[in-house]
């Protein structure tokens, strides 16, 4: 396939999306998923029986979507860009008719992307390593921007994480961005069968969405979106733990940003 670790775990998190579109009482439906695991020829047995995976993956994919949704709402016009895309099927599933929307992801990974998911007339997807400022000036359309970073802040070291950041400061004069981030006492604890299986390892994070300011000033944190709130959607009867405070600093949230 030409995808080397952490590439892989974009085929990973299609699969978990996908298969939760077919549960009964599935709290997404993902069509193009379904139809690209269809296709794909990849060993998903460890992805199978990896539920923590999966559960990530899902909570993720339900607080995304609504916050992606609720912005796409307010900026019906607006500019999307997913940094780090892999195999990301948003676009399908909010599309209002009238938003463009960006991919962004390593050369290998758009061209494994581009033989299953199309590009289409509102849709780019651009080859660009995120840390590489190249991707900024191929985005056209500038209005009411938001940045979508999924998936892969665990993955690099702090100064990359810095560098993305600093590269959407400095090439946007407004915009939102939606910074997944894994928190250090994670970083170190978890593990996923089938991402371990990749070779892919989690390396960064941090405790609070506000350290992310740290790296330029000219952004202002707005809020931290735990991932249990995905989680008590898919899995109600979870909320009898999902608030204590022990468990909620151990999962991911989406830090929000703006300029």
């Amino acid at each position: 396939m030409n995808l080397e670790g952490v590439e892989k775990t974009m085929l990973l998190t299609l699969f978990a999306k996908a298969k939760h579109s077919q549960e009964k009482n599935h709290q997404f439906y993902d069509s193009k998923a379904i139809e690209v695991i269809r296709k794909v020829d990849y060993d998903f047995s460890k992805a199978e029986k990896d539920r923590l995976m999966q559960m990530g993956t899902i909570a993720r994919t339900i607080v995304l979507d609504e916050m992606v949704g609720d912005y796409i709402k307010e900026h019906p016009d607006c500019t999307i860009v997913n940094i780090a895309s892999g195999m990301d099927t948003r676009f399908n599933r909010l599309d209002n008719g009238r938003i463009n929307w960006y991919n962004v992801d390593l050369e290998s990974s758009v061209n494994y992307r581009l033989k299953y998911i199309e590009d289409a007339d509102r849709v780019k997807t651009l080859a660009y390593s995120a840390m590489d400022p190249g991707w900024a000036e191929e985005i056209r359309i500038r209005k009411d921007v938001l940045f979508i970073v999924e998936g892969l802040t665990m993955y690099l070291n702090q100064k990359d994480v810095a560098d993305i950041i600093n590269i959407i400061e400095a090439n946007f004069d407004k915009c939102t961005i939606f910074m997944e981030i894994m928190p250090p006492i994670s970083v170190k604890n978890t593990k996923e069968e089938s991402v371990e299986d990749t070779n892919a390892k989690f390396i960064w994070g941090v405790e609070k969405g506000h350290e992310l300011t740290k790296f330029n000033h000219n952004l202002k944190w707005i809020k931290d979106v735990n991932l249990f709130d995905g989680v008590n959607v898919y899995k109600p009867h979870y909320r009898i733990v999902t608030w204590l405070p022990i468990l909620r600093k151990r999962m991911d949230y989406i830090a929000v940003l703006e300029k």
